[in-house]
């Protein structure tokens, strides 16, 4: 369980290319050339954690938990399951926001511009990594995304990076009634990935 110990605008904001500077040296807490993981320690925030390859399936949460290398929790091990299964050699797993809350009603009230900032860096990063320049996003926050109230203009903004990217979305599994894409951790480990209007659901939950 991680509960916020501070509102993230109380503390220094890493710069991702900084973080993931530091991330690409050699750790004595895990396998570099295995696990990408950004910031490379335990924090009140996470950009990215994943493994290596060169067609990853990048899946999108809302914000992390206490999953680090070699210690994944539930709903990561069924994200490496479903990467696998679809044929991704690897998984990364990136956040609509970069605030560690267990229980997303711990989540900040307010968005931190500055972290919302850097954690679109880190998602730029990360649609970069696909070697043929068609990466896979895999849209995967559930209902909780409605906790927070700046969440779908964060989606926005990964739209917007998504589209110089090439980007291609995804949901897997059955829908809610409001339309927001299935959360991970129940899905069955041959789940196929759908076909996901990412810029309709947007424009759907925020009345547009």
């Amino acid at each position: 369980m991680h509960i916020p110990s501070c509102s993230t605008q109380s503390l220094p904001v890493v710069p991702f290319d900084a973080a993931l500077t530091q991330a690409l040296e050699p750790s004595p807490d895990y396998d570099i050339t295995k696990w990408i993981y950004v910031p490379n320690h335990y924090g009140e925030y996470r950009y990215i954690l994943g493994t290596r390859g060169q067609h990853p399936l990048i899946c999108v949460g809302i914000n992390p938990s206490t999953a680090a290398p070699d210690d994944l929790d539930n709903t990561l091990k069924s994200v490496e399951r479903v990467a696998l299964h679809n044929g991704f050699d690897s998984f990364l797993m990136f956040n609509v926001y970069a605030q560690r809350a267990t229980r997303p009603d711990d989540m900040e009230p307010e968005c931190n511009q500055a972290l919302h900032r850097e954690n679109m860096r880190a998602f730029d990063y990360a649609l970069s990594l696909d070697a043929a320049g068609r990466p896979a996003v895999w849209a995967a926050w559930g209902t909780i995304i409605e906790k927070r109230n700046y969440l779908p203009a964060c989606v926005r903004d990964m739209i917007a990076l998504g589209h110089a990217r090439g980007a291609q979305w995804f949901s897997a599994g059955k829908r809610s009634k409001k339309g927001h894409p299935h959360h991970p951790l129940y899905l069955r480990k041959d789940s196929l990935l759908d076909p996901f209007d990412v810029e309709g659901y947007v424009a759907d939950i925020l009345g547009e």
